[in-house]
């Protein structure tokens, strides 16, 4: 027969079914050799190579909740928080680790129960999953504790920034930074993979920077999406946690990835843009934010008294113990902004801090109803005057002239 098309350009010696097939023949030409003493001991070790490598797996457990405790911030290190988010780290490492352990433990055993794993043809087969199921176990490792570190590192540097817009730039940068560590390790691992399984990897890497050009000009939407969400985290144009509006919709920024930015709205409906979609970006919560009001009074009313009134109320939220934090500045009282066909429309505006201008503006909206009411000052609304039809229109007298 001849050898195997998948294996033979990749395993040396060359592998074929006549040499697994004497390699069978001989292991069970030595196992019906084996007298009864020798099987005893064959089993002691079959048993000491199996909780050997039940301990070893414990070990590796072990090291890695050990190592991410050591690399996670002190403020994290007693928390409820810290402690599931370290739980499950090495999840994946621990499943390529049972790979790996495992073959090593089948080998050791086959070689205790006479059959040649060194040299022979099935020996070279566990020789190259082995190393890489090593490869890929320790890219999973190195994936998962760089992506522990990072998001905790920078949550941590979020929570001790004085400066909000910084806190909110940290935790946006987190799983962006996690991303672009996964790719770079997994491209490595990728690598290192083949080569083990006779690939040449030395084109691979000369052609990577013709491929990448292809992919490029292939997929330049692509590379957009992520060079404007590059450019986007770094000039600090929005963060996880702002409100911002994009085309007609508007929301909550609940995550940034390498390609997207999604936004939850106010009745919980999830939009998802890609970056280069986003072409225009209403940030209503860089910095600080105006709490508008736009009020309307009747031609009749006393402007003057509304102005005063307005300022009043301003002041009143100002002195509020829950309110008060909330506000940067006075109003500022603007004036009578436009006469309208039935109202004069007043203007005033308060400064806040990021996100709490719709509490103010419910708030004075509240009271300043109030005030109006209490004051005499009418709020002009539409009103509908109903005449039946066989009854003559009314008409009002012309007044006297003064």
């Amino acid at each position: 027969m001849t050898a195997t098309p998948d294996l033979a350009p990749i395993i040396e010696p060359v592998i074929t079914a006549e040499a697994l097939e004497a390699e069978a023949r001989r292991f069970a030409a030595k196992l019906a050799s084996m007298s009864g003493p020798d099987i005893a001991v064959a089993l002691a070790w079959t048993a000491g190579i199996l909780l050997g490598a039940l301990a070893l797996l414990w070990l590796l457990r072990f090291g890695l909740r050990l190592a991410a405790r050591w690399l996670s911030p002190k403020h994290d290190k007693a928390t409820e928080q810290g402690k599931e988010a370290r739980r499950h780290v090495g999840g994946w490492t621990m499943i390529a680790a049972r790979f790996v352990i495992g073959i090593v433990a089948v080998a050791m055993i086959l070689n205790i129960w006479g059959f040649d794993v060194r040299t022979g043809a099935l020996g070279a087969i566990l020789g190259v999953f082995w190393r890489a199921g090593f490869i890929i176990m320790f890219a999973l490792a190195a994936v998962e504790v760089f992506g522990f570190v990072i998001t905790r590192s920078l949550h941590r540097g979020a929570r001790h920034a004085s400066d909000l817009r910084r806190a909110a730039q940290l935790r946006t940068l987190a799983p962006v930074l996690k991303g672009v560590a996964t790719s770079f390790v997994a491209i490595i691992a990728v690598m290192l993979t083949l080569s083990q399984f006779g690939v040449d990897i030395g084109p691979l890497i000369a052609g990577a920077g013709v491929l990448g050009l292809a992919i490029g000009f292939g997929a330049q939407t692509l590379v957009k999406d992520f060079l404007t969400g590059i450019f986007l985290i770094l000039e600090d144009t929005v963060s996880i946690g702002d409100i911002v509006t994009i085309a007609e919709f508007g929301g909550v920024v609940e995550d940034m990835s390498l390609r997207t930015i999604k936004l939850r709205d106010f009745d919980g409906t999830l939009h998802i843009f890609p970056y280069s979609e986003a072409m225009v970006i209403h940030n209503k919560t860089k910095s600080f934010s105006f709490a508008v009001f736009d009020l309307s009074i009747d031609y009749n009313s006393d402007i003057a008294r509304a102005l005063d009134l307005m300022r009043d109320i301003g002041a009143e939220l100002q002195q509020a113990p829950e309110l008060g934090p909330k506000m940067i500045d006075d109003i500022e009282v603007v004036g009578v902004d436009r006469l309208a066909d039935s109202a004069v429309i007043l203007k005033a505006r308060i400064k806040t801090a990021p996100g709490q201008q719709w509490t103010i503006q419910r708030e004075y909206l509240k009271r300043i109803k109030l005030a109006f009411d209490a004051n005499g000052i009418a709020i002009p609304f539409p009103h509908l005057k109903l005449v039946p039809p066989d009854s003559p229109i009314p008409v009002e007298p012309p007044r006297a002239a003064e």
